[in-house]
């Protein structure tokens, strides 16, 4: 490397795309490109470091120590060019940019929306998801929904709701407590709350059966619902399904969740209406859905 001398912007947007995609096609796809100008580029940024970025496998990429260390930086960069771009056009800026996991969005957020719209038709929502929980706020977002055991001090983090999680699978579903280790069982990965923890509230003699771990609620909760097995499920992602007839929790114990969902604001949010309107709306659903997590249907104007 020369000097102080930063590569071009274009060298650096093709490594972020590829270490994406751990690959030059899935890259030249995003920046439509051809592949073989991503991998000239990609040379190119490696000459100009002195070190390569990636090891060139057969069927995929593969980061070097290097690629590791560079792609948060060069991530974190392209955040911040971001954000600066868009506080000094944020005059213009109509879209407010909302990000949470998968599993609440779709069984918790998205049936409220129509609430939301109802109230505020001029506020343009762009909602984005994510299967795992970010280090820092979520690239882009102005807001964000996040369910975590304790987020990061620096992304200032409001509680918004701790959860209990119990059973779930399909009406009719027969199942009695002293013979659930000999059911399918399924749970989302990296939980703190498990099926081993609730067994032993339960008090049962639990001998380790095997668990099948997708890395979104999504999954075991469709399962559940198509009499697979059952699922562990918290109000949060289960209660409309209940509700809807679609799932019932055939045990009384609940178990109280270890994660809690929080309301993470960008430093721009501080000063958008939307962003303030959209909380406080948030905030007064989360009250609502405390008071009676299965009364109202969130379908309901």
């Amino acid at each position: 490397m020369t000097g102080d001398r930063l590569p071009p912007l274009n060298w650096l947007r093709s490594f972020e795309a590829a270490a994406r995609h751990l690959s030059f096609t899935g890259a030249a796809g995003d920046l439509n490109m051809t592949q073989s100008a991503v991998s000239q580029q990609i040379k190119s940024l490696e000459a100009h470091l002195g070190r390569p970025l990636f090891y060139r496998r057969t069927r995929a990429l593969e980061l070097t120590q290097t690629g590791i260390s560079y792609l948060p930086v060069v991530r974190d960069a392209f955040r911040t060019l971001r954000q600066g771009t868009r506080a000094i056009t944020r005059q213009t800026e109509d879209v407010l940019r909302v990000q949470c996991n998968l599993t609440f969005c779709i069984q918790w957020l998205a049936p409220r929306l129509a609430r939301f719209r109802a109230l505020h038709p001029d506020i343009q929502l762009d909602i984005s998801t994510e299967l795992w929980e970010p280090r820092n706020m979520a690239e882009g977002a102005d807001l964000e929904i996040r369910y975590s055991v304790r987020p990061s001090d620096s992304v200032g983090a409001e509680p918004l709701h701790r959860d209990h999680y119990y059973p779930v699978c399909a009406p009719g579903y027969a199942v009695s407590l002293t013979e659930l280790a000999a059911h399918p069982l399924y749970d989302c990965s990296s939980m703190l709350g498990t099926w081993a923890v609730w067994a032993e509230e339960q008090g049962l003699h639990w001998p380790d059966p095997p668990v099948t771990y997708a890395t979104t609620y999504s999954v075991p909760l469709a399962v559940a619902m198509h009499g697979g097995g059952l699922a562990l499920a918290h109000d949060a992602i289960a209660a409309d399904a209940i509700a809807r007839g679609m799932l019932v929790a055939p045990f009384a114990h609940r178990s109280l969740m270890q994660e809690t969902y929080y309301l993470i604001r960008s430093p721009q949010a501080q000063t958008m209406q939307s962003a303030q309107i959209f909380a406080a709306w948030l905030k007064a659903e989360v009250t609502a859905f405390q008071s009676d997590p299965r009364g109202m249907h969130p379908y309901q104007l």
